[in-house]
């Protein structure tokens, strides 16, 4: 079959609702508090990352479940709207669409997810010919979706039997555990590790800063990059450890902003440019993106990402 999509992206998909920014502890016992914004939006690691690919001029197919009710519906309905082909989405009648809820605080947020589909979604919900057919194949939130987890070496060993190259965005590990054992198989698989600090230095056991976990992930994978939040990004393509700087923006919240890194450094890495230069791409996407509520209002263009782009630097470190 001959190509068909730039990208395959594998993974989570579910509304967010973004409540925000608390100016005080949350409160139980029936205490209701007030937020200056609420909003229902786009939400799931893999989806955002979609939607912000597709905005930046690739083609997008998305492998998934979600419930056979209204919440499923919508995060189809989104997902063809922001140009993603979704005819790989299952709509499971057995399981709910997941849900979560984002409370933001400064720069910071606490995330709740009831995890509905999450708990189903598999390897059998990748269709063989979308694997044939995608140049790079990209899997989020592995530590959220258990049997899609244990399925997912063979799915990305089969994309680069094709020819595709493969990224993992892991996400946070909700049990503490950061099963390392487990993860070697995927990473075996990975071309592409894209982790933000706290989730590299978790995944390091004795790493003592972002740039040593960079160094030692390295060892795992060919090429890591580090979202670092405000401080912008670390690359390591095991010889050299390099960084970007972000760029200065006022931020409404960061939902969503390293799911935007994540598509701005595959698009990047997609039109040849060397990981240094899609790194400093990445960062400036990631960055943009935090101009609006939720993970997808405000991802760039290609046209104006790198106009950004050009306004920073990338060096070694």
């Amino acid at each position: 079959m001959p190509t068909a999509y730039d990208l395959l992206v594998i993974g989570d998909a579910n509304p967010d609702v973004i409540l925000g920014p608390l100016t005080e502890p949350l409160a139980f016992g029936q205490r209701e508090q007030l937020t200056d914004t609420g909003s229902l939006v786009i939400g799931g690691s893999a989806a955002i990352m979609a939607c912000g690919a597709a905005r930046l001029g690739l083609r997008v197919a998305f492998a998934g479940r979600v419930g056979d009710d209204d919440a499923g519906r919508y995060m189809r309905d989104a997902l063809t709207a922001h140009g993603v082909d979704t005819t790989a989405l299952t709509l499971d009648p057995d399981r709910a669409t997941p849900l979560t809820v984002v409370l933001t605080r400064g720069d910071d947020r606490a995330i709740l997810t009831s995890p509905g589909t999450l708990t189903t979604t598999s390897g059998r919900d990748v269709p063989g010919a979308l694997l044939a057919a995608s140049r790079h194949v990209h899997a989020a939130s592995y530590f959220l979706q258990p049997k899609l987890a244990q399925d997912l070496p063979e799915v990305l060993r089969a994309a680069r039997a094709h020819g595709a190259t493969t990224s993992l965005d892991t996400q946070d590990d909700p049990s503490g555990t950061w099963d390392g054992a487990a993860l070697d198989a995927v990473l075996a698989q990975t071309d592409i590790l894209l982790p933000n600090a706290q989730e590299a230095m978790h995944l390091c056991v004795g790493a003592t800063c972002p740039e040593e976990a960079a160094a030692m992930l390295a060892t795992r994978v060919p090429l890591v990059a580090v979202k670092n939040g405000a401080k912008g990004a670390l690359g390591h393509d095991g010889r050299t450890l390099f960084s970007a700087e972000s760029i200065p923006v006022t931020p409404k919240d960061s939902v969503g902003a390293g799911d935007s890194f994540d598509a701005g450094f595959i698009a990047a890495t997609l039109k040849d440019q060397p990981p240094q230069r899609a790194l400093r791409f990445a960062a400036v996407c990631g960055a943009l993106s935090t101009r609006a509520h939720g993970g997808t209002a405000a991802q760039p263009t290609w046209d104006e990402a790198l106009t950004h782009t050009t306004l920073t630097g990338a060096h070694p470190s």
